[in-house]
């Protein structure tokens, strides 16, 4: 702990002080323009890879980056996409899978998981990814986790909110793989072409 109190004492003596304009409007402004949903993993960090700026990006963090299909009642990630969508009206929501994911290498390899019970009931919502994997690349990480982004993009559809605004023209979905090792990013989709530097 004693790092992160001095990550904290660093914010606030060399940080904050450049920056306490954008922080002074940030109290009272909260409009970011993108909901990115990405892996809880600590190697992948959507405000470094996009080099967006506190207030830009409403952040979703899930193990292996999983969107359960929307069903009623409580949920936190539900609540969360519904709030970005319904309430910030983001335009843009992106889906990033990454390289050497642990959940999807636990699926890919079969990993016994019967240690932790919560995180096999977790994967259960990477089902269908490992089910539309091509039976000859189901033990190919890579292969299932860029099948697994094009699944949650699938689920977030399942989302009332995301639905209707997909129905109005006002969001759209993104999938992305980011590559830990070399720091490319990846569209899923038909093109799979690398993502444009601006």
């Amino acid at each position: 702990m004693h790092h992160l109190a001095e990550g904290v004492s660093r914010f606030r003596r060399d940080v904050f002080p450049e920056r306490a304009g954008l922080f002074s409007r940030l109290a009272s402004e909260h409009r970011p323009g993108t909901l990115s949903i990405g892996c809880s993993d600590a190697r992948v960090v959507p405000e470094l890879i996009t080099q967006q700026e506190p207030g830009e990006l409403f952040v979703v963090r899930t193990a292996g980056n999983l969107v359960p299909a929307h069903t009623p009642g409580a949920d936190g990630i539900a609540a969360s996409i519904e709030y970005a969508v319904s309430v910030l009206g983001v335009a843009d929501i992106v889906v990033c899978g990454h390289s050497a994911c642990g959940a999807m290498a636990a699926l890919a390899e079969g990993r016994d998981l019967s240690g932790a019970p919560a995180v096999a009931d977790w994967l259960r919502h990477a089902d269908a990814s490992l089910a539309r994997t091509a039976p000859d690349r189901r033990g190919d990480v890579a292969a299932l986790v860029r099948e697994n982004v094009a699944v949650q993009l699938d689920r977030l559809a399942t989302h009332p909110s995301v639905a209707g605004a997909l129905a109005r023209g006002t969001v759209r979905l993104h999938g992305w793989v980011f590559d830990i090792g070399t720091g490319s990013v990846q569209e899923v989709g038909a093109a799979a072409r690398p993502v444009p530097a601006a």
